[in-house]
């Protein structure tokens, strides 16, 4: 099951410095952890001896290309959720870096709520696997929605057991309404949406679910 008291982390293997610059301010702001490769060669090593939640690599890398690592990963049953990000945009191209064991291909240019909404997409499938998810002393079940307590199960939502998720699986961070948007709400633009749901959440299991950090957001509060 995947570790879900720190924030996600990402490794992002790509040698163009001001879109390496730009990645790391956005990946950052949606919560996660960067660690940066800038050639094929240090990807493979960290993609190795790091754990992380997910990959974000270019496909034309110095020294090892961004297929070669990925062979050599998957290889060594490193199964890491990949994005392979690539200006080579061709059928054939789109085939080979699926075939190469990528989740997900991107081509340069892309839209950036793109790009975050593939990595988003990437994490739930990631937490699928663990099915269920701490929240204080009851569990968020993600397949059937449901909050399990003790002798109590609630219902929820797909969007409040959206938030409910994004918030869990990182419980000690706080979260901005536009950090929540993007990662529960598929980038939508209305921060009352959050305010809406996180009333809700309360509404249904308690005010102390969800904790109001004055002036930032919102965190898990049911420790």
């Amino acid at each position: 099951m995947p570790d879900s008291t720190a924030s996600p982390s990402v490794l992002l293997v790509e040698d163009d410095a001001p879109l390496t610059d730009l990645l790391c301010d956005l990946l950052a702001e949606e919560g996660y952890a960067v660690e940066v490769a800038t050639d094929g060669h240090r990807g493979l090593h960290l993609g190795l001896t790091r754990r992380f939640d997910l990959i974000v690599l270019d496909r034309g890398l110095p020294v090892l290309s961004g297929l070669e690592v990925l062979r050599a990963l998957r290889r060594q049953a490193v199964d890491t959720p990949t994005l392979v990000l690539t200006a080579r945009g061709a059928l054939d191209d789109r085939g080979e870096g699926l075939d190469a064991g990528a989740e997900d291909y991107l081509v340069k240019p892309f839209e950036v709520p793109e790009l975050l909404a593939r990595l988003r997409a990437l994490r739930r499938r990631r937490f699928e696997g663990a099915e269920q998810l701490p929240v204080g002393r009851r569990r968020l079940d993600l397949a059937s929605r449901t909050v399990i307590g003790h002798d109590t199960a609630v219902e929820l939502s797909a969007s409040e057991c959206a938030l409910l998720a994004v918030l869990a699986e990182a419980p000690g961070q706080v979260f901005t309404r536009s950090q929540l948007l993007l990662s529960a709400f598929d980038g939508a633009d209305d921060p009352g949406t959050v305010d809406t749901y996180v009333h809700y959440l309360r509404r249904k299991l308690g005010r102390d679910v969800v904790q109001t950090v004055r002036g930032v957001g919102y965190r898990l509060g049911a420790r």
